[in-house]
């Protein structure tokens, strides 16, 4: 499985020849100039939550590639008036099987609100399951207890932030690791702004601790997972 990182929290998963893109914010990032959104491809759209740097370029992504934009319902209603044709609406602890995987909702502890200033529903992480392996994106989160329910599911590799500030930080992060019982882990929603740099060397060492890698991806980079 490719993953292939856009920077912040945006990446895309290759899985069965399909491309599913998480939390589009690319154009409005400085420290991705230079990839080109308009050739970014979609078949799915994942949203976690409505804050602008999770969902900035979905509608255009979504309207140019014919991508399924899968959110919880107050996202699917927004993207609907939008002009967002094909999307599916989820909501926290829901599963839905697309036929080349299924996702599942998670819990996560952080706030949403969609670009207009209106109510942006819960946030949530994504669960991703395929016969091709499985992944857990937290989508911007606080640590919680709620993510020992997780450690079941045979989980391959995990995305979680590490920015701290808005979310959890890297200490933290890798505690949620454990608590999913994975060792693998490609950090994200770190560096963008100023008030989520992080020490590189530092954030490494904290999942060094627990026995446990953290990967930083440069932006544009495939990894083959």
């Amino acid at each position: 499985m490719n993953i292939t990182y856009y920077g912040h929290s945006c990446f895309a998963a290759e899985i069965n020849g399909k491309t599913i893109l998480f939390d589009p914010f690319i154009s409005p990032n400085p420290l991705a100039s230079e990839i080109n959104v308009d050739a970014v491809q979609a078949d799915y759209i994942l949203i976690s939550h409505g804050h602008s740097d999770h969902i900035a370029d979905a509608v255009s992504i979504a309207k140019r590639t014919g991508a399924k934009c899968v959110s919880n319902w107050e996202i699917y209603e927004w993207l609907q008036k939008q002009g967002v044709e094909n999307a599916h609406p989820m909501n926290t602890g829901g599963q839905w099987n697309f036929g080349d995987f299924k996702v599942k909702c998670t819990i996560a502890q952080h706030s949403s609100s969609l670009p207009d200033g209106s109510y942006g529903g819960n946030p949530m992480g994504f669960l991703v399951s395929s016969n091709e392996g499985n992944f857990y994106y937290s989508g911007d989160t606080a640590l919680t207890l709620d993510m020992q329910l997780l450690s079941g599911f045979d989980i391959n590799f995990c995305l979680l932030p590490i920015g701290d500030n808005f979310t959890m930080n890297a200490d933290e992060a890798a505690m949620a690791a454990e608590f999913v019982h994975c060792n693998k882990v490609i950090g994200l929603h770190y560096d963008t702004f100023g008030f989520i740099k992080i020490d590189h060397k530092a954030a490494i060492e904290s999942f060094e601790e627990l026995n446990k890698d953290l990967i930083l991806l440069g932006i544009g980079e495939t990894r083959d997972m």
